[in-house]
């Protein structure tokens, strides 16, 4: 049976942009395994309850069902062996570990705020009410508030990612002379803010500009030829 893929979208189906589901995106084809896309919005949580779950990404894999984008990782990697390895080992899923949290911190929780009104502007009214009211109860103000000073706000962004930026210095990605799942994770908060906003968050002479388009090129463009802003 075919696996099945939850993605988070807004108004148009193609653009698909939660960086959790990018990571498993990138994921699946690094293993070579294709997936049916089903689309879902945050109003639509029925459909993924049956599954234990109120967030995407969700991966059907015929009967079997897995929530969270680190757990469905763990899972290709186990059920696939004989694919493409996503961590080159026990070691590098220990160390990919770290990077999923960092990833989640540093860079996604990072760029959030920069974003967040613009993220707000693809979605459907219905989930546009659930996103504002949602994302303001956690900031404490409204979004256009969040984001107001972004242009002086980026530049701590991008100083936070000096680990990632020194890394590729000296190798092409971060899993080391070809890309695994630890540049899935970090690649996966770039995708959300490409598919969503116009706002630049970094500069074109970055190293981690120019490891973000080696990795819009992966896999043949997958993620490139995805709805997005030429940011």
């Amino acid at each position: 049976m075919a696996l099945r893929l939850y993605e988070l979208v807004g108004v148009e189906e193609t653009r698909p942009f939660s960086p959790y589901c990018w990571r498993i995106r990138m994921a699946l084809a690094h293993k070579g395994l294709d997936a049916t896309s089903i689309p879902w919005r945050f109003t639509e949580k029925g459909a993924i309850s049956p599954y234990n779950s109120e967030k995407v990404p969700v991966l059907l894999d015929g009967d079997k069902s897995v929530a969270d984008s680190w757990a469905i990782a763990n899972y290709l990697e186990d059920a696939y062996p004989e694919r493409p390895s996503l961590f080159g080992g026990e070691g590098g899923r220990a160390m990919a570990r770290m990077l999923n949290w960092w990833g989640d911190i540093a860079v996604i929780g990072g760029m959030f705020p920069l974003i967040v009104a613009d993220i707000h502007g693809h979605l459907r009214p219905v989930d546009q009410q659930y996103f504002r009211n949602t994302r303001e109860a956690r900031f404490g103000k409204s979004l256009e508030q969040v984001s107001a000073n972004r242009d002086a706000a980026v530049e701590g962004f991008r100083k936070g990612l000096d680990p990632l930026r020194l890394t590729l210095k000296s190798q092409p990605f971060v899993g080391g002379q070809a890309p695994n799942y630890a540049d899935y994770i970090m690649f996966g908060g770039f995708q959300w803010a490409r598919a969503t906003s116009p706002f630049a968050l970094l500069k074109p002479e970055d190293p981690v500009y120019a490891w973000r388009e080696k990795m819009l090129d992966a896999f043949d463009g997958l993620a490139r030829k995805s709805e997005g802003y030429s940011v």
